[in-house]
This record gives C-alpha cells, sequence and structure tokens, in this order.
C-alpha cells in the first residue's frame, strides 16, 4: 500500500480489552469518530468513543462510559446532516440510546418490553431506520422482533416470528432471531427483515404485520447469524451462517436461490459490510485473519476470488464500511481497531 502524500492507509488504535461492537458515526462535523464495546464476559462492560486526530494521525480516547453486559451492536444515529442530538444506540439486555457531549456520555433512555417481569430476553441486535430516525427495531433470543418509537418509546409493532401466514413448512418454529435489518425498499421506512436459529431470512412490512415472506432458508437449517443489506440495490442482501465459511447473496425477487456465494474464507465468516457507494462491492470479514472486498458485478455468473484481501493480526470478528467516507473501511480484532483505506 502506498502513502499518499501524509495521509497513512491504515491507522490503529488499541483498546484495554477484546473490541466486539463498532460503528462509524455519520455526523459531518466528526468525521472520523468511531464508537467500540467491549468484549469482556462479565457484567462490567465499556463503551468508548474514539477519533481520528488528523494533525498528529493518532486515534485518540475521547470518552469511556460503562455498560452492562457487552453490546451486541452499537450504532450511531443515522444522521449524515448533524440535524438530531448526537445519539448513540446500544443493545445487549436491553435497547438504550445514549445522548453524547462533549465531555460525557448519558443514559437518554431505556427500552423495553419485558414490562411484567424482572426477567429479559437478551437482544442480539438491532437496525435503526435511516428514514425515520425515530424508528428502531430489536431482535431477540426470545423470537421476536421489536419495533420501537424513539420520541415516547412505545413499541409500534411486535412481531412473533411464530405467527404469520407462512407457506413453507419450517422444522424449526420457535427460535431466536439474530439480526434485524430495515430495507431501503418502497420508501426505506416500512420493510425490514431478520435471520434466525431457524436458517431462515424472514422479510416482514410494517404495515402488514400479519404476513411475513420466507426469502431463503439454509439447506441445512443451520443458524443464520448477520444479514446485510445491499446499500444501493435493495433487492440484494447478504447472509452467513452460523461457523460458515461463505457468504450468500441473495436476490429479493428471486427467493431461495442464491445469486452469488462468496467462499474464499478459510475459518468462519463474522462479519458483512456492503460499500456504500457502490452495489457491487462487499466486504467480508472472519477469522482467517482476513478481510476480502468482492466485486460481484458478474452474478450469477461463479465470483471465484475477492478483488482485495487484507490480513490483520488476529481472527477479525468485525467489519464496517464508512457510509459518509466510502474510501475507508474499520474492522477489529483481539483489542485493535483498524481504519484501510481502500
Amino acid at each position: 500500500m502506498s502513502l499518499h502524500g501524509k495521509r497513512k492507509e491504515i491507522y490503529k488504535y488499541e483498546a484495554p480489552w477484546t473490541v466486539y461492537a463498532m460503528n462509524w458515526s455519520v455526523r459531518p462535523d466528526k468525521r472520523f469518530r468511531l464508537a467500540l464495546g467491549s468484549f469482556v464476559e462479565e457484567y462490567n462492560n465499556k463503551v468508548q468513543l474514539v477519533g481520528l486526530d488528523e494533525e498528529s494521525s493518532e486515534f485518540i480516547c475521547r470518552n469511556t462510559f460503562d455498560h452492562p453486559y457487552p453490546t451486541t451492536k452499537l450504532m450511531w444515529i443515522p444522521d449524515t446532516k448533524g440535524v438530531y442530538p448526537d445519539l448513540l444506540a446500544t443493545s445487549g439486555d436491553y435497547l438504550r440510546v445514549w445522548r453524547v457531549g462533549e465531555t460525557e456520555t448519558r443514559l437518554e433512555c431505556l427500552l423495553n418490553n419485558n414490562k411484567n417481569s424482572d426477567f429479559c430476553a437478551p437482544l442480539t441486535s438491532f437496525d435503526w431506520n435511516e428514514v425515520d430516525p425515530y424508528l428502531l427495531g430489536t431482535s431477540s433470543i426470545d423470537t421476536t422482533c421489536t419495533i420501537w418509537g424513539l420520541e415516547t418509546g412505545q413499541v409500534l409493532g411486535r412481531v412473533n416470528l411464530v405467527s404469520g401466514h407462512v407457506k413453507t413448512q419450517l422444522i424449526a418454529h420457535d427460535k431466536e432471531v439474530y439480526d434485524i435489518a430495515f430495507s431501503r425498499a418502497g420508501g426505506g421506512r416500512d420493510m425490514f427483515a431478520s435471520v434466525g436459529a431457524d436458517g431462515s431470512v424472514r422479510m416482514f412490512d410494517l404495515r402488514h404485520l400479519e404476513h411475513s415472506t420466507i426469502i431463503y432458508e439454509d439447506p441445512q437449517h443451520h443458524p443464520l447469524l448477520r444479514l446485510c443489506w445491499n446499500e444501493q440495490d435493495p433487492n440484494y442482501l447478504a447472509t452467513m451462517a452460523m461457523d460458515g465459511m461463505e457468504v450468500v447473496i441473495l436476490d429479493v425477487r428471486v427467493p431461495c436461490t442464491p445469486v452469488a456465494r462468496l467462499n474464499n474464507h478459510r475459518a468462519c465468516v463474522n462479519g458483512i459490510a456492503w460499500a456504500p457507494h457502490s452495489s457491487c462491492h462487499i466486504c467480508t470479514a472472519a477469522d482467517d485473519h482476513q478481510a476480502l472486498i468482492w466485486d460481484i458485478q458478474q452474478m450469477p455468473r461463479a465470483i471465484e476470488d475477492p478483488i482485495l484481501a487484507y490480513t490483520a493480526e488476529g481472527e477479525v470478528n468485525n467489519v464496517q464500511w464508512a457510509s459518509t467516507q466510502p474510501d475507508w473501511i474499520a474492522i477489529c480484532y483481539n483489542n485493535c481497531l483498524e481504519i484501510l483505506r481502500v
């Protein structure tokens, strides 16, 4: 990798603990800012807000705050114009929304829909609606997805993955949901998809929650851990199975048949990120220390090899492509965050 003037190609930050969740801020005035979540197998965990000081070319930790349990996901409010408050959401035992100030971060609200019990089913993931930043959706191990309205914290709709008029008989009916993501289709507000332990990708519409559409089922019914919509073309999404070494690309217009399989990783895949600015580029990251960028333009012909490969110094457990700075990708492994110019 060559150096363009003074700008390096890779910047590295070492946290005091294993990094798992991370996300780029999209605010125009906070260009190289990321949130990182610790993965410590105990109650007391941390979230750090770090920023790249463009003068010194070093990452600086701007803020650290406590978080109960490791964050399963964290995400900045999708506010590219900087008109909303500077908010960060985290999922773990509950969905929490934090307000970020210059010096401190404080809890703005805690969203819990188990009003009648002390038990809470852990949240595996969530997504923040880009079109309507007052909407967030969570996925839980209790087989449900919940859509939240932020201004009052009310539950707008609760989807039980067991219900719905499913035309395909499923072997499993009552398994955990591992990920949820809003689609940009049809205006970008009402459609979302989820994946879970029953090995299916399901599509929902907030206007018709009584139905769900099965877009794909893993042939061996392996649990599906992640799903990720193409940022430019809402027909495509990517998913991956637990302990799987490949990423499956799906086209919602051709349900149940993958249009591509990306299978160059030599160990299980942990993360998927589509390019924010191109419909045919996607980055995958895995336990084989590799982050691979693929060009899927020739689908449905087989995609043989990635066009770019980066080898990290450890198992890569997350990858995030910066939506407002598309030439930067963040990965994390062990206790390190690295941002790479692509």
